[in-house]
C-alpha cells in the first residue's frame, strides 16, 4: 500500500525566505495525522503544494502515490479538502449545495450525507452566506466527507471556532478515521489534543519530528528536583533535558526521553542525593511549547 503523503527534499522559497526547507515527510495510511507548529511554520504552504495550488521551488511531493503536480480533476474524487478560508457559493442553500456536488463523486453516500446533516444540525433551507462561520465549516466538512474519500486534508479547519463546534467537527473526523487517512494542520494543540493519533512538528519550514501521540506522552515529563545542597548547573547537561533552570536547591527541566530509574541515577551522579522529586505528565500542547522554546534558544 502506498503512503498517503510523501515528500522528499521539498523546498519552497519566497525570495530570501524559505517557507519549506528540504522537507522529508511520510504519512502512513489510516488514523488522524496532525501537522502542527507555530504560525509561519510552513503548514499551509505544504498543504497547498500537496493540493497543487502552489508549486514547490525544488523537491517532490506525492499524494496517494500521485505526484502532487498532477493532482487535479478526477484525483479529487478520492481526496476531501477543506481550508480555513474556503469560499463557498453563498447564493446556494445548504441542502442544494450538497445535492449539487453529488454527481461529481461516484462514491457519494446519500445515507452518510443525511447522517452528517443531522449530526451537524445543518439548516438545509438556509443560504450559505447567511450561516455562521462555524456552520459554513460544518457544511464544507460535510461536503468533504459524504463521498467517503480515502484521504481527507484539512488546513486549519478549527481556527476561530467555538469549543462546541470544534468538538463536533473533531468527533466527525474520529468517526471517519477507520476508513480514511486524515491529515490536518493546526497551530493550536488544544484543538487536536483529544483525537490526533500521530503528529508532525514543523518550525521555520523544517521537519523536527513525526511521532505517535501515545509515544510522545510517554517520553516527556516535567521534572522538578530538590536537593540538600545548592544546585550549580554544569555546562554538559544531557541534550534530552530541555529548558533547564536552577534556583538555590531546586532543579527544573523537561525530560524528552523519560525513564525514571535511569534519570534518577543520572541526577544523583551529577548533583548528589535527592531530597524530593516530581515527574509530571505533560499535555501535547505543553510538549510542543517546550520544543518550540528550546528551538528558539538553540537557533
Amino acid at each position: 500500500m502506498s503512503l498517503a503523503i510523501q515528500t522528499a527534499s521539498l523546498t519552497k522559497r519566497y525570495r530570501s525566505v524559505r517557507a519549506l526547507d528540504s522537507l522529508d515527510l511520510s504519512v502512513e495510511p489510516g488514523g488522524v495525522h496532525a501537522l502542527v507548529g507555530p504560525n509561519g511554520a510552513g503548514k499551509t504552504t505544504l498543504i497547498k503544494i500537496l493540493m497543487n495550488i502552489l508549486r514547490a521551488t525544488s523537491g517532490k511531493a506525492s499524494v496517494a502515490g500521485v505526484d502532487s503536480t498532477r493532482i487535479s480533476g478526477k484525483a479529487f474524487q478520492t481526496i476531501g479538502y477543506v481550508s480555513e478560508n474556503q469560499k463557498l457559493p453563498g447564493w446556494m442553500r445548504c441542502g442544494y449545495f450538497l445535492k449539487y456536488l453529488r454527481p461529481f463523486y461516484p462514491t457519494w453516500d446519500t445515507a452518510l450525507e443525511s447522517q452528517l446533516i443531522q449530526q451537524f444540525d445543518l439548516p438545509v433551507d438556509r443560504k450559505l452566506r447567511h450561516l455562521s462561520r462555524g456552520m459554513q465549516m460544518k457544511a464544507a466538512l460535510a461536503s468533504a466527507l459524504a463521498f467517503r474519500p480515502r484521504l481527507i486534508i484539512l488546513d486549519e479547519p478549527f481556527s476561530g471556532l467555538d469549543p462546541m463546534v470544534r468538538d463536533e467537527l473533531g468527533q466527525a473526523l474520529v468517526d471517519r478515521a477507520a476508513d480514511s487517512t486524515i491529515f490536518l494542520s493546526s497551530h493550536d494543540l488544544g484543538e487536536i489534543e483529544g483525537f490526533a493519533t500521530r503528529l508532525t512538528y514543523l518550525d521555520k519550514g523544517r521537519h523536527h519530528l513525526t511521532e505517535d501521540v501515545a509515544s510522545l506522552r510517554a517520553r516527556f515529563r516535567e521534572v522538578e528536583l530538590t536537593f540538600d545542597a545548592p544546585v550549580r548547573l554544569p555546562p554538559d547537561l544531557p541534550p534530552t533535558w530541555l529548558q533547564t533552570s536552577a534556583s538555590e536547591y531546586t532543579l527544573k527541566f523537561i525530560d524528552s526521553a523519560f525513564d525514571q530509574e535511569s534519570l534518577q541515577a543520572e541526577v544523583v551522579r551529577r548533583f548528589g542525593s535527592l531530597q524530593h522529586a516530581t515527574f509530571s505528565p505533560m499535555t501535547i500542547r505543553d510538549i510542543f511549547l517546550g520544543l518550540a522554546k528550546s528551538n528558539r534558544r538553540s537557533s
